[in-house]
């Protein structure tokens, strides 16, 4: 009798130190949702959690705010999330630097260990593109300047680790050719300066970029992924224009720190991929040139793993520092 006793005594207790932990998860969300972003305003990873952070409260029922923490190629940001509380109250906008950074700064966090993907969102291309007096109006044109001069040619990025940066510095790599890098801290400010003709070319996500082009303000001279793109059918890809075996596919996804509850992940998936593949938003993001691409949890952390390792070998063999 006394063994029962002990034993309903000490299931009691645990249900009742578990009650104020399984209230909270059940309350969630009572508070304000912060979406931490690694990068200015500007570029399409802050149009994600700007759109996320209007529509989630609409059904969570309490407020969403954007925080953007640019800083050290998304390195400020990325640790601000790494190192925040597992409760469901911080999120993380992330894109393709996010799988490079380890292999670029020594970093106090794993990106596949301390963080819990929630869901890809979309993916899109780079555009290869060039201010309208630039010489070279096409990848062929461009490479046999950058070999004729040296260093004459100048690109922007905004910033080392970044899939800009990363993507030119894969075609310089695979053309054997050398071009001046200019870092930038963001996108806005590159663009403003290649429109300007104080920067010569750059890949920039093609959201960024795609209505300047539209508007003669840019040239394109190519786009990074497997295929043209149907907002601009007319340019060819990296592959097509002379570089065969180039293809850079650049992803946006969102995430929290590892530790969130299960449950929680679960709803913020499917609110998340909700809102992504409404017609309204889908519709928004197609004319931005990013085609909404949602899925589990499981899947988007498999494509983190491997975006990893590619990246990790890239940045090896063609001796990529952060600048």
């Amino acid at each position: 009798m006394k063994a029962i006793a002990r034993s309903i005594f000490t299931a009691a207790l645990a249900a009742l130190l578990a009650a104020p932990l399984l209230a909270q998860a059940q309350a969630w969300p009572s508070k304000q949702i912060r979406i931490i972003v690694p990068f200015p305003p500007g570029a399409f990873n802050d149009t994600l959690a700007r759109t996320l952070a209007q529509e989630l409260p609409k059904t969570l029922g309490q407020p969403v705010i954007v925080e953007n923490r640019p800083g050290s190629g998304s390195l400020v940001g990325t640790e601000l999330a790494a190192k925040a509380a597992p409760d469901g109250y911080t999120l993380f906008i992330a894109a393709l630097p996010f799988s490079v950074i380890q292999s670029l700064y020594k970093t106090s966090f794993d990106v596949t260990k301390d963080f819990a993907p929630i869901t890809l969102a979309g993916v899109s291309d780079n555009m290869l593109v060039a201010n309208p007096s630039f010489a070279p109006s096409s990848v062929p044109e461009l490479i046999k300047l950058a070999r004729e001069k040296p260093g004459r040619v100048n690109y922007g990025s905004s910033g080392g680790g970044t899939s800009v940066h990363l993507c030119m510095e894969l075609f310089k790599t695979m053309t054997k050719i050398f071009m001046t890098h200019i870092p930038y801290r963001g996108s806005a400010p590159v663009v403003a300066d290649l429109i300007a003709g104080q920067v010569d070319v750059m890949f920039d996500n093609l959201p960024n970029v795609i209505q300047h082009v539209k508007s003669g303000r840019m040239k394109a001279l190519a786009v990074s992924g497997p295929k043209r793109s149907p907002l601009a059918p007319e340019v060819p890809t990296v592959a097509e224009a002379g570089v065969p075996g180039f293809e850079v596919t650049v992803w946006f996804g969102l995430l929290a720190p590892t530790g969130v509850p299960r449950d929680i992940i679960q709803r913020l998936n499917a609110e998340s991929t909700r809102i992504i593949n409404s017609p309204e938003v889908t519709d928004r993001f197609l004319k931005l040139g990013v085609s909404p691409n949602t899925g589990t949890p499981e899947q988007f952390g498999d494509l983190v793993k491997s975006e990893v390792a590619r990246w990790a070998k890239v940045i090896k063999d063609a001796g990529i520092k952060a600048e």
